[in-house]
């Protein structure tokens, strides 16, 4: 297949964000992300052509995620500033907006890491890997209908955390706004 192993490298850093969401653990998360990129290359020739290439890629990442999780007797977790660079990287600049930019990130991924896994996995395809909902479908073998509706209650679960709603109310008070947490179910 043409173009394989560029397409594999174009796609290594965004699988393993979306590993490190689903698994929690870095670590985890890289050797994850090197079995499912083995898979890949070992099937090379099941790999669809064109659009269909890259929600196939997912569903290949997001089993081996969820085959570690299930594997685990006793999940692991790290401290939330080790995967922070993988949710939030980047030069902030200002000190102090690192600060906010980190803590809010980490209140994120604790928020996340909260959700049931039946929606864990279609906010972070959807919202962090960037897959349509129609490539979410195909991810995680599941009708548009439902990761429709998945995200919907993820969104109601997220709105009514009180991490985020923190956030939300610390943005909209400097924005000069209610206090609402509808932003956040946005």
């Amino acid at each position: 297949m043409d173009g394989l192993e560029e397409w594999l490298a174009d796609s290594y850093a965004p699988a393993y964000r979306a590993a490190c969401l689903l698994l929690r653990d870095p670590v985890d998360a890289q050797d994850a992300v090197q079995e499912a990129f083995l898979r890949v290359w070992r099937f090379r020739d099941a790999v669809p052509a064109g659009a269909g290439r890259r929600p196939w890629l997912y569903r290949v990442v997001t089993n081996t995620c969820l085959s570690r999780l299930r594997a685990q007797k006793v999940r692991a977790t790290v401290p939330l500033d080790e995967t922070d660079s993988a949710a939030a990287p980047g030069d902030y600049g200002d000190p102090t907006r690192a600060a906010e930019l980190s803590g809010m990130a980490a209140d994120v991924i604790a928020a996340l890491a909260a959700l049931p896994e039946s929606l864990r996995v279609p906010v972070v395809l959807r919202w962090y890997v960037g897959l349509s909902e129609k490539e979410v479908a195909v991810a995680i073998k599941r009708r548009p209908g439902t990761v429709k509706s998945r995200l919907h209650d993820a969104k109601q679960l997220l709105a009514g955390d009180a991490r985020l709603a923190a956030w939300a109310r610390t943005g909209a008070a400097d924005a000069g706004a209610t206090t609402s947490t509808e932003g956040i179910a946005r």
